[in-house]
């Protein structure tokens, strides 16, 4: 099987070569008068192709771009062509039908195209670099994310998305038929992460979650990517956010080192994650931003206004924002020591948005019998979950990335869903 471009021609000498043989999609072909260039594309990148046989431009002409190959040749030097060298006078082997013509100029530098069409028709989109490189910043945040938890101790887990029961209490979800007994597709892999603590005491998840919420907002979507992190013996949420401060440095350190190409293909800039994150409590806040002292959370304006207080504060791209309304937190969250209005989570904001919620959990049985039935729930609806905590559960506490949210505001992109391979929204249940 022939290597990618990038290794078929790493290291090739400025004179002609020995043959090579490279595969992949027809990118761009300009015919002149008397030689035909053809790009090819794959996921290393570029080689130019020059044609110069009548026969062989004939049959070049006839090839659509997006077309699947294999051509093999020698390889020369020009300073012009992507990479410096070009494969002379190939033969070229169809490997595929001639493709279609694309709905967009995917050969083009840049894509002029707006949202809906990316998104409508994604298969072929995504093929564009700057919209690939887009991904890449994905994959290496997720490379990431795995391996700075892998090195903590951490172990991944992989846990059920069809559940009997919803995460947080009251919150929308999306239900199904499982052979006959209603179930629903997982908000969170929170409640198993949370038991799984008593078993490898520190666990993180990468996977899908869904969300039923008819949010139709540049924010939201109803499938979306969460980072998972959950571990024992913590003394408070602080521990938590400090950890989540370790985890982001490491994301944005492998990004920086793996995918460098694709940061200049998106325009994306990675931030500074400071030594230590600021942090701020929800009464605070709520002064900063002249909300009402009785405001039980925190608007997407307030939200923004605070990014830009933070950044003139602190310099910092992240600000925490601890202490939320017990009200406003589901059942699970520890209470703020001394007065229970408050309590031990935060979330982060990044440049302006939330992008992380995390703290403290409750860890004894009692407690959460307790805080179930103040909300007008049966214990008995959790059984597993409780069963768990009455056999001794440490202190302990975690938090959660949204991936997209994440890449969108790495690219300053408006839309969420510019960060989203194949979205699912309110409106959009296809590709």
């Amino acid at each position: 099987m022939p290597r990618s471009l990038a290794a078929t021609l790493a290291g090739q000498s400025p004179t002609v070569a020995a043959d090579v043989t490279v595969e992949g999609w027809i990118h761009r072909r300009r015919e002149l008068s008397t030689v035909t260039f053809v790009v090819l594309r794959d996921r290393t990148g570029f080689v130019q192709l020059v044609v110069t046989k009548p026969e062989a431009r004939e049959y070049v002409s006839t090839l659509t771009e997006e077309t699947v190959v294999r051509a093999h040749g020698g390889v020369a030097a020009n300073p012009k062509a992507p990479g410096g060298v070009e494969i002379v006078d190939p033969t070229i082997e169809l490997l595929s039908a001639p493709a279609q013509l694309p709905p967009v100029e995917l050969w083009r530098p840049t894509l002029s195209a707006k949202l809906p069409t990316l998104l409508d028709h994604a298969a072929l989109t995504w093929r564009h670099p700057t919209r690939r490189a887009v991904w890449r910043i994905a994959a290496a945040s997720m490379a990431g994310f795995r391996s700075f938890l892998d090195s903590a101790g951490f172990t991944e887990v992989s846990t059920p998305k069809i559940v009997d029961q919803s995460t947080e209490s009251g919150a929308n979800v999306f239900g199904l038929d499982f052979f006959g007994t209603t179930a629903y597709l997982a908000q969170s892999p929170q409640l198993y992460k949370q038991m799984l603590v008593g078993v490898f005491e520190r666990v993180y998840e990468v996977g899908p979650v869904f969300r039923a919420e008819p949010h139709d907002t540049t924010r939201h979507l109803s499938e979306y990517v969460s980072l998972d992190a959950e571990f024992g013996f913590i003394d408070n949420h602080r521990n938590v956010l400090s950890m989540l401060r370790d985890t982001l440095a490491a994301m944005t350190t492998h990004i920086r080192t793996a995918e460098s190409d694709a940061l200049e293909a998106a325009g994306a800039a990675l931030p500074v994650v400071p030594d230590e994150i600021p942090v701020v409590h929800f009464r605070k806040a709520l002064e900063i931003v002249g909300a009402p002292a009785d405001e039980p959370d925190l608007a997407p304006e307030h939200e923004r206004a605070l990014g830009r207080w933070g950044r003139e504060q602190f310099g910092s791209d992240f600000l925490a924002v601890e202490g939320y309304p017990a009200a406003k937190r589901p059942f699970y969250t520890h209470g703020e020591p001394g007065d229970p209005r408050w309590t031990n989570s935060f979330d982060l904001l990044f440049r302006g948005i939330e992008l992380v919620t995390g703290g403290q959990r409750l860890h004894n049985h009692a407690d959460y019998v307790a805080a179930l039935r103040a909300r007008g729930e049966e214990p008995s609806a959790y059984p597993s979950y409780l069963e768990a905590m009455s056999h001794g559960m440490p202190p302990h506490g975690g938090f959660a990335i949204g991936l997209e949210r994440w890449v969108s505001r790495l690219l300053g992109a408006e839309n969420v869903r510019y960060a989203t391979l194949f979205p699912r929204d309110v409106r959009r249940l296809r590709p």
